[in-house]
């Protein structure tokens, strides 16, 4: 299968991170532009755009809906990562997917029947993520992520920006690392909160493939270059630098 991450391929080697810059750290009355600043040239850019869905119950702040979702998909070509926190995700993640999200992760606690959704969005086009806050541990969840494509570790408490990473969250990444590495779990390892220049290289060094950033991002003058950085910073992680 082609590993060629800018398409959202389900397979690439390990060794090459995924950036995954998050548009609710960008100016939300530039959405379409603040997904073209990111989006590379001749220089490769990110690889997904996080988009953070938040519904003022799950969590106590309200960002995007659907119709922002459709809207963006028109306007980027980068495969949409979206991050429902939301209550009864079984009721609307699919409706993310059917708007053209490439990835959606709904969080384990709130799906009354996370394997029926998983295959439902799978059927809907999408890639199923499994998402974890931080008080909500892994390993009994384990057969449940099986089921999944990607693993959605908050290294922050989950409905707020600009919070500070929690390196504890990295023993979840750990887990995961081993058994995907043993051939016993088979997904991608995605971390979000907290994610910067400072930290990225941690979380790099703890497994994870997909590293979503904001601030460190879209709170730079060349968000672009913020991109290039956390992705160089990643792979030292990789090659042991």
């Amino acid at each position: 299968m082609d590993s060629d991450v800018r398409t959202g391929s389900d397979r690439r080697p390990r060794r090459e991170p995924l950036i995954a810059p998050s548009l609710a750290s960008g100016d939300l009355a530039r959405l379409a532009d603040e997904a073209r600043i990111v989006t590379g040239g001749s220089d490769r850019g990110a690889d997904w755009l996080h988009v953070d869905v938040m519904d003022g119950h799950f969590v106590p702040n309200i960002t995007f809906g659907l119709p922002v979702v459709r809207s963006l998909a028109r306007h980027t070509s980068l495969p949409l990562d979206c991050h429902l926190m939301i209550e009864d995700p079984d009721r609307w993640a699919v409706d993310y997917a059917e708007a053209g999200a490439y990835n959606v992760s709904v969080h384990v606690e709130a799906t009354g029947d996370p394997i029926a959704l998983a295959g439902r969005l799978r059927a809907a086009g999408a890639r199923a993520g499994l998402a974890f806050a931080p008080h909500i541990p892994l390993e009994p969840h384990l057969g449940t992520l099986a089921h999944f494509d990607t693993l959605l570790v908050m290294s922050v408490p989950p409905g707020f920006n600009g919070q500070r990473f929690i390196p504890e969250m990295l023993h979840k990444v750990r887990v995961a690392r081993r058994l995907v590495d043993a051939g016993e779990l088979d997904v991608l390892i995605e971390v979000d909160g907290g994610v910067n220049l400072g930290t990225i290289g941690a979380a790099a060094a703890a497994g994870a493939d997909c590293f979503v950033a904001g601030t460190a991002v879209y709170g730079t003058n060349d968000p672009a270059r913020a991109v290039r950085l956390l992705r160089a910073k990643a792979r030292a992680a990789y090659e042991g630098g």
